[in-house]
């Protein structure tokens, strides 16, 4: 019987080497309407290292992120790549997003985007394609809190955008 749950043992071994090697691409990003403020406030928290690769590979090899000398260039990168990366039409109209900045915390980056004078919202698209050129499993979870209802979906690279209706 010991020899047995050994043999178990070592079976089972490889398998947890191999997960605990294995890297998951993913972001979270968040939308809230703030009707009072007619502002839509975004929210996109992005592990560093993986967006400072992206960085890198656009726009300048030596960019260090959460780094206390980091580059004053690089909130223009950022902002830069985000507005390619995402985009949002609400009510059939493409909305401009406005880049408030970033922070550290931990292993993530947070980053702020607001988009000003929003009325009502009847239909918003979100399209997020935040390091899609960088890693093939990239995935995008996106949370939003629209008109008091909360909704969440999964965006990859077979499924960019998303609708939400609220009529």
């Amino acid at each position: 019987m010991n020899s047995n749950k050994l043999i178990l043992l070592l079976a089972i071994i490889p398998f947890f080497a191999f997960s605990a090697f294995h890297k998951y691409y993913i972001s979270v990003t968040q939308v809230d309407y703030i009707q009072e403020k007619q502002s839509v406030q975004i929210t996109s928290r992005i592990f560093i290292d993986d967006f400072e690769k992206v960085l890198r590979e656009r726009y300048d090899e030596t960019i260090v992120l959460a780094d206390k000398n980091e580059s004053k260039e690089v909130n223009a990168y950022i902002e830069q790549y985000l507005k390619s990366k995402i985009k949002i039409k609400i009510n059939d109209k493409d909305m401009n997003l406005i880049f408030i900045g970033k922070e550290y915390d931990m292993d993530l980056m947070q980053c702020y985007i607001e988009i000003e004078h929003v009325n009502n919202i009847n239909s918003i698209e979100i399209s997020n394609q935040v390091l899609f050129d960088v890693f093939d499993e990239q995935q995008n979870m996106i949370k939003t809190k629209i008109n008091n209802k909360q909704k969440s979906f999964l965006l990859n690279q077979n499924n960019k955008k998303t609708v939400l209706n609220f009529n």
